[in-house]
């Protein structure tokens, strides 16, 4: 049984939460290549979420990155980070040469970490990221829920290999604010 009384904190923070679980579910649905999901969800909050800022803060110390130590505030002042990733899969099957290789089996051959992700990454498995991450911040938005895709909240999120099967993870922190806190990002 609910308390009588929720005071606003309490009610945002269950909503944002739930906002990221109907964002998650939209990932889910959104459409795929081939009809083949190969794309990976995950919520993160409390100390989870403060570990992805704590790691951010790190890399921007290492790379001397304002925009790592500007993104790290954003997700220690947000509720809640979905993180959508792409598994670590092979070529697709088309020989289609958008990966820069002639065929799919040279591509399989050539997998390496980068800095920040693996690689090289089929352009269909990207696309149904980019479907899943356009999904998730459209229910985001519907909901009234900040948002900001930040591809340095994925970069944390692979060095702390919290999808482990991921080749990229990309970064969704939610907010409710009386203003957004992602677009607003003066230093």
């Amino acid at each position: 049984m609910s308390p009588p009384i929720i005071d606003s904190r309490q009610a945002e923070q269950e909503g944002l939460l739930e906002a990221a679980r109907q964002m998650m579910l939209s990932a889910r649905t959104a459409p795929k290549s081939g009809g083949i999901d190969d794309v990976l969800t995950l919520i993160l909050h409390g100390k989870e979420k403060d570990s992805i800022a704590e790691q951010m803060e790190e890399i921007a110390e290492k790379r001397k990155s304002e925009g790592f130590g500007r993104d790290a505030r954003n997700v220690r002042n947000s509720e809640a980070i979905v993180l959508i990733g792409i598994k670590r899969t092979k070529g697709f099957g088309l020989n289609c040469g958008a990966c820069g290789f002639e065929t799919c089996e040279e591509f399989n051959a050539k997998e390496q970490l980068g800095e920040d992700f693996w690689g090289p990454t089929c352009l269909f498995k990207s696309l149904d990221m980019g479907i899943a991450l356009g999904s998730a911040v459209k229910t985001a938005n519907i909901l009234n829920v900040d948002n900001r895709i930040m591809y340095r909240v994925g970069s944390a999120a692979m060095r702390l290999n919290v999808m482990p099967e991921a080749a990229v993870i990309i970064g969704i922190p939610v907010s409710a604010r009386g203003k957004s806190i992602y677009f607003d990002r003066a230093k």
